[in-house]
C-alpha cells in the first residue's frame, strides 16, 4: 500500500477505472434512453404534433419504402414501353371485363379514334382478378395479374365510394408508385374512357405531374381545379417518386376518403412545395369528361364517364359517345369546322347516386352537375 502511494501521490490511478465505469454506464443510459424515444415516436409519429410537422415526420419514413420490383410486371412495363419508358396503364376488374362491357368499348375507342391505334401497343392492362385476367389475355398482349390476396373484386361492380371501390382506388396508387420507382413515365387511363385522338401534344413538357379535372378554372397551374384521377400523365423522377409516396400514405390522415379525395386535401399541403413536384390540370377542351363536355370536336382528345354513376349508364353512354365521333369523322372536311353537340351524357345525366347497399327508402344525393366547356378557356 505504501508503495502505490508513493508511486502516485494523488491516487488518480485507483480512481481512472472507476471513471471509466461510470463513464460506460452513463453512455449506455443515454444510448438506450434515446433509442426508446425513437422507437415511441416511430410507433406514434403524429401524437403531440400540429399537422404540417406530422408531415415532416412522414416523409423519412416514406423514403425508406421500395418497390416490390414484381419481375414479371416490369418484363411487361419494358415491352409495352414507348421509346422514352412511358407506358399507357389501365386497371380491370370482372364487371367491367363482361363482353361487350367497358372494356371492349375502351379498346375499339383506340381502334376508332384518329391516330389512336398504334397507342394499343404501349397499353399495360392490370387485371385485379382472374376472369379480368382472362378476358384480357384473349383481347390483349400486355396485361398483367396484380396479387390482390385478401381482397375480392371478382363478381360485381366496385360501385362509387364502397368500401371495395376504395379498396380498388389505393391498390391503384399504390401500384402506380411502383410504376415510378422502376423508372417508367405513364399515362393513366380508367377503362370508362373513350380516347378518339392521341392526347400526348396536349401534355406540358415541364410538368412532373398532369391530372385531367371534373371542371377546369381555365388556369392550368390553378389549384383549386377539380381533378380527376382518372386520367392523369405522370414522369417518373425523385419528385413524382415522392409524391405518390405522400399521396398513398395521406390515405391515413384521411380516412373514408378516396384519392382524388385526398388529393384536394394535400395538393395546398407545404411538403409539396417543398419537393417541388410541378403539377399542372389539363384542360377538359381536349381530356373532356360528362362533367364537363367539349364541343370542339377537332380538340377533344378522350372523354371520360365521370359524373356517372352505374355500370349500365356508362356503357350506354360510351357508346353514344363513339358512335357521335364516328358521325363526325365521317363529315366532309368542310364541315367538320361547323359547331357540333354530342348526344351525351344522356343516360348519365338520368341517373341519380345508389350505392347497391343504400337503403330504397333513403333520399338520393344531389344528381352530379353537368356543364359544357366552350372553347379554349385560356
Amino acid at each position: 500500500m505504501s508503495k502505490s502511494i508513493a508511486a502516485n501521490p494523488s491516487g488518480e490511478d485507483s480512481k481512472a477505472p472507476l471513471i471509466n465505469q461510470r463513464t460506460v454506464i452513463i453512455t449506455l443510459f443515454v444510448v438506450a434512453a434515446v433509442s426508446c424515444l425513437f422507437l415511441y415516436h416511430t410507433a406514434n409519429p403524429f401524437e403531440f404534433l400540429p399537422r404540417s410537422s406530422a408531415y415532416d415526420v412522414i416523409a423519412p419514413s416514406m423514403k425508406a419504402q421500395k418497390s416490390s420490383n414484381d419481375p414479371s410486371l416490369e418484363k411487361i412495363l419494358k415491352r409495352a414501353a414507348m421509346g422514352d419508358n412511358t407506358v399507357i396503364i389501365t386497371t380491370l376488374n370482372q364487371a367491367w371485363a363482361e363482353p361487350n362491357s367497358i372494356f371492349d368499348i375502351f379498346l375499339e375507342s383506340f381502334r376508332t379514334g384518329n391516330g389512336t391505334g398504334k397507342l394499343l401497343d404501349h397499353l399495360v392492362v392490370v387485371a385485379l382478378d382472374s376472369k379480368a385476367l382472362d378476358h384480357c389475355l384473349s383481347t390483349h398482349p400486355h396485361c398483367y395479374a396484380l396479387n390482390t390476396s385478401g381482397l375480392d373484386f371478382s363478381g360485381k361492380e366496385a360501385y362509387f365510394m364502397t368500401s371495395s371501390y376504395l379498396e380498388m382506388m389505393w391498390i391503384r396508387i399504390r401500384l402506380l408508385s411502383d410504376v415510378l420507382a422502376m423508372g417508367y413515365n405513364f399515362v393513366f387511363t380508367d377503362a370508362d374512357i373513350v380516347w378518339l385522338q392521341n392526347p400526348f401534344q396536349h401534355f406540358d413538357p415541364d410538368a412532373d405531374f398532369q391530372i385531367a379535372c371534373d371542371r377546369f378554372s381555365g388556369n392550368s397551374f390553378n389549384l383549386r381545379n377539380e381533378p380527376n384521377g382518372g386520367f392523369n400523365y405522370v414522369k417518373s423522377n425523385n419528385r413524382t417518386i415522392e409524391f405518390y409516396k405522400f399521396w398513398y400514405n395521406s390515405r391515413k390522415m384521411f380516412p373514408g376518403l378516396h384519392d382524388q379525395d385526398v388529393l384536394n386535401e394535400i395538393k395546398f399541403d407545404p411538403y409539396i412545395q417543398k419537393i417541388q413536384v410541378k403539377i399542372r390540370f389539363l384542360d377538359t377542351k381536349y381530356i373532356a369528361g360528362f362533367c364537363q363536355v367539349s364541343q370542339d370536336f377537332n380538340a377533344v382528345c378522350t372523354m371520360h364517364a365521370n359524373c356517372c354513376f352505374g355500370l349500365e349508364a356508362k356503357i350506354i353512354d360510351l357508346r353514344l359517345a363513339l358512335e357521335d365521333w364516328r358521325n363526325f369523322m365521317e363529315l366532309p372536311p368542310d364541315q367538320k369546322s361547323l359547331p357540333r353537340s354530342w348526344t351525351v351524357p344522356k343516360k348519365c345525366r338520368e341517373t341519380p347516386f345508389h350505392p347497391p347497399d343504400e337503403s330504397p327508402n333513403s333520399p338520393p344525393p344531389a344528381a352530379p352537375k353537368i356543364s359544357v366547356q366552350e372553347g379554349n378557356n385560356q
